[in-house]
């Protein structure tokens, strides 16, 4: 059976956004996408937000298309570019001329929790998601999610979106470290249901 992993960065305050839903206050570092790529390589498909979705397809596949990237970078953007992709939304579409629509269908909010129990019993491999609060909350006191992955940058915003709004789960720790090279702190956590 397949496992859901969600990974999120947080600031120390506990926000995932910035204002404004601005990224660019969190501190990313170069060992992020060490982190991001473990993940992936191990995944059978990525579950998105539809915001998220296409800002980060479109992203990687710039990447892809530079011959300045890493080796690293170009494996990132593979893997995204070509894994299967599960977008929650209910209001977002795939244009059957996109460059993801072979590889990508959407899903409503509604029928999202059904739709990952019957990929996580299909499936061996993880689903994975990243960042995309509103979407992946709701499914942690469903019982959906099998490890969150909490990346802790060494940075305070003082407001935004926080990474956590839904109803109280209580949550084992399976592990604690500091990233090498990094001051991202990576806690794993275990839904105590599990």
């Amino acid at each position: 059976m397949g496992r859901l992993v969600v990974s999120v960065l947080t600031s120390l305050d506990g926000y995932f956004e910035g204002p404004d839903s601005d990224l660019g206050s969190l501190p990313f570092e170069d060992a992020f996408n060490d982190h991001n790529l473990t993940l992936l390589r191990d995944a059978t498909a990525v579950v998105y937000g539809s915001t998220w979705f296409e800002n980060n397809w479109r992203s990687w596949s710039s990447v892809a298309a530079d011959p300045s990237s890493t080796t690293r970078d170009r494996e990132i953007a593979h893997l995204v570019t070509t894994l299967d992709s599960v977008v929650v939304s209910d209001s977002w579409t795939v244009d059957p001329d996109a460059p993801w629509a072979a590889t990508s269908r959407v899903v409503s909010r509604s029928d999202a929790p059904d739709v990952v129990r019957q990929l996580k019993e299909r499936d061996d491999g993880d689903l994975v998601m990243f960042g995309s609060a509103t979407t992946w909350n709701p499914f942690l006191p469903l019982g959906l999610v099998d490890e969150l992955v909490v990346l802790i940058g060494a940075g305070l915003v003082g407001e935004g979106t926080k990474v956590y709004t839904g109803d109280a789960v209580a949550l084992s720790l399976t592990s604690a470290r500091v990233i090498p090279d990094s001051q991202l702190v990576e806690l794993r956590y275990r839904p105590d249901d599990r």
